[in-house]
């Protein structure tokens, strides 16, 4: 349908917009009119940007300006992990007339005026905390790491295709103060894995505390990386909320 609106798919630390397309494979298969886009934030792939510099408000705009080069003039933001200190931003600047829902996927959102590294939990608030103390960028997870943190339950195939998709991340970003203020009101769903190794259901439900305004929790029996574990059934759960 031509008023249709563009899914914008917006991800975490350590990964490029590579991880959704198990998911926009998925939707392509139920819906081959279906329009997407998957971003990179700055410095991953061909996206311009210093990771050692790397700010809040230059990932939103990096996101506005993929989304205005692509013509989307309706969006459904969806955003993983730390997409959610980005996501608000971006709402905000697109305003509440071209964002048609928000879908916060296993995200980290500190309260207003709180950092990233400030909410996580042992053992990853250990792997943040040296990575942001002695560098600005961290290298990619090892393997054994990456796995028990966002790949924990799924095949050896999807598995191998997380690790080999990791990235190295901006460490001067999970110690940036976030501000809401000024993000618009709209229809909210936040999607929570029940497995989460990286997020604990329990302190996600924090963040969606913290977020406020959500009108739906939709609960899934997986690990972190919601996008590649279970393509098929979150693509039938975007698809559903157009």
């Amino acid at each position: 349908m031509s008023d249709s609106p563009t899914f914008v798919f917006v991800h975490g630390g350590q990964h490029t917009g590579a991880c959704w397309e198990p998911t926009l494979d998925a939707m392509d298969a139920i819906d081959r009119e279906v329009r997407t886009l998957a971003v990179d934030l700055p410095g991953r792939r061909n996206e311009p940007g210093d990771l050692a510099t790397l700010t809040i408000a230059q990932c939103v705009r990096s996101v506005v300006r993929q989304i205005e080069e692509a013509g989307a003039e309706r969006t459904i933001l969806v955003g993983h992990s730390m997409a959610g200190i980005t996501l608000p931003g971006v709402a905000q600047a697109l305003g509440p007339e071209r964002v048609a829902r928000m879908v916060y996927i296993a995200c980290c959102v500190p309260p207003q005026g709180a950092t990233v590294l400030s909410t996580l939990k042992p053992p990853v608030s250990w792997v943040a905390g040296l990575a942001s103390k002695f560098m600005t960028v961290s290298k990619p997870l090892p393997a054994p790491v990456a796995k028990w943190m966002f790949a924990n339950g799924m095949t050896d195939e999807q598995r191998r295709a997380v690790v080999a998709g990791l990235v190295p991340e901006s460490s001067v970003v999970t110690r940036e103060p976030v501000d809401r203020t000024g993000a618009p009101d709209v229809s909210t769903t936040w999607v929570l894995p029940l497995r989460d190794h990286s997020l604990k259901p329990a302190l996600q439900r924090q963040f969606i505390d913290n977020l406020g305004n959500v009108d739906e929790v939709v609960e899934i029996d997986t690990c972190h990386n919601v996008m590649m574990s279970e393509p098929a059934g979150l693509a039938e759960l975007l698809l559903a909320r157009r």
